[in-house]
């Protein structure tokens, strides 16, 4: 880990006309890229560890409080993925030493393919050479400390700020499902489902200064292919330094959204990952730069983790796996076979949902894992109204989340994937509806049921 930067900077809570400001602000960073060479997550054909930085890896965090008191925190981080022990860890902490309480720290990662393996997340990918494990589990340990720092820091150093939403447009995700005589494989589907808004959320100081802009899109962040061992943010990366770089003094902060089954167009090379990268970032400025919506208080927030049921499985599908050329498979088989001999069977999984909600100007809701966009898309025709962003990989990474479509029609978001995440079997057809049943819980306690519902707003 390198030294941690916090913007410590403090106003008068009064704007020049007199009127107080809507929102408070604390922005902080750490750059957690690892210090020496270690194995990099998401492409399970990688035989080595990394070699050298393309750029750095970085944490940062957006704290932000009304005028009633309430406190939201944002934390974005440069990894594949945060597994359920890490942030249930850094939420139990923070709640703690800051008071913050669980339901108002939403943990998202930007799913590079070009950083560290977060351990134990997705760790049934790799049979790692001696001692390798040990550095994972150590970087994962600094990892905790340094988020929980980060989290302090921000909310330790709050400035009057207000808030505006705006939305854009990108259009190099391409859904990847594509359809073929032997069923459906990872390519090009230039028909299928995508979701290619940039949602933005400007922060701004008193003086009209640009402190923060949260930004996202839904696309794996996966331009950069297994051949390359750089360490690196990837598209979403090098969009952040561009945005930074044009508005200096400002903390970008990306979001990964519900990219599961989307992939960049074209990839495999560092200029197309520095093209995507200032794409969003040109739109980004350009939004920026537009009318863009307040958003108001008071600041809202629930949390719930619900739990999404596995198909049934078989021992001897995993014994017969014990044989397989494929060094997951054989792992996930030692894995499952281990806790059906203790009488531990994983028939569910426990699953994050999260609401943050600005009055009635801005909804953002976050669900754990590599969401499929057909969530997203729903969500948006669901709740109708006011601007809405949904997120995935918050919270906790621990698989694919495919809608019921996806389901249907297999492929790898639907079945093959859960070999990696170590998990025995696909979801079964409920799942979507399991998903959608803690969504409507956590919306109708910040106040946005469906149309046909009764609000209750409870912070």
């Amino acid at each position: 880990m390198r030294v941690l930067i916090g913007l410590a900077s403090f106003s008068l809570t009064l704007t020049v006309y007199g009127e107080p400001a809507s929102f408070r602000a604390g922005v902080a960073r750490v750059e957690i890229t690892p210090e020496g060479p270690i194995w990099l997550s998401g492409y399970a054909s990688r035989t080595k560890p990394s070699e050298g930085v393309l750029h750095p890896l970085y944490a940062k965090a957006l704290a932000l409080e009304d005028r009633q008191g309430h406190r939201l925190a944002i934390v974005t981080l440069d990894v594949i993925g945060i597994p359920r022990t890490m942030s249930d860890e850094i939420g139990a902490r923070v709640a703690k030493q800051y008071g913050l309480e669980r339901r108002a720290l939403l943990l998202n990662a930007s799913h590079t393919h070009t950083g560290p393996v977060i351990w134990p997340n997705l760790a049934s990918m790799f049979e790692l050479p001696p001692g390798e494990e040990q550095k994972l589990r150590e970087y994962q340990r600094r990892l905790v400390e340094s988020v929980v720092e980060l989290v302090g820091k921000a909310l330790q150093s709050m400035e009057a700020v207000e808030l505006s939403y705006g939305e854009g447009q990108v259009g190099f995700a391409v859904n990847r499902r594509e359809f073929t005589a032997s069923g459906v494989r990872i390519g090009v589907n230039p028909n299928g489902p995508v979701d290619h808004s940039v949602p933005v959320i400007a922060v701004r100081a008193q003086d009209g200064r640009l402190v923060a802009v949260v930004f996202g899109y839904a696309c794996h962040n996966t331009t950069l292919t297994g051949e390359h061992y750089e360490i690196s943010g990837d598209y979403a990366g090098f969009a952040q330094s561009a945005i930074e770089e044009r508005f200096p003094g400002a903390t970008a902060l990306f979001l990964a959204l519900c990219g599961g089954d989307q992939n960049p167009h074209p990839r495999g090379t560092v200029e197309l990952a520095r093209q995507h990268g200032r794409a969003l970032a040109e739109e980004v400025a350009r939004v920026l730069q537009s009318n863009l919506r307040p958003l108001k208080p008071p600041l809202l927030a629930a949390y719930q983790v619900t739990e999404l049921e596995l198909a049934p499985y078989k021992r001897e599908q995993f014994e017969a796996e014990l044989q397989h050329k494929s060094a997951a498979y054989r792992n996930r088989a030692r894995l499952m076979l281990q806790l059906l001999d203790q009488r531990r069977p994983i028939h569910r999984v426990a699953y994050p949902v999260q609401a943050f909600r600005w009055d009635r100007s801005l909804t953002l809701v976050a669900l754990g894992g590599e969401v499929v966009v057909d969530y997203a898309l729903r969500l948006k025709r669901e709740y109708v109204g006011e601007p809405l962003i949904v997120v995935g990989y918050s919270n906790d990474v621990m698989g694919y989340i495919p809608s019921e479509r996806v389901l249907r029609e297999g492929g790898y978001e639907a079945d093959q994937s859960m070999v990696y995440y170590g998990l025995p079997a696909p979801f079964t057809a409920r799942v979507e509806e399991q998903v959608f049943e803690a969504i409507r819980r956590v919306m109708m306690r910040v106040g946005r049921p469906l149309a046909h519902g009764r609000a209750q707003r409870v912070w």
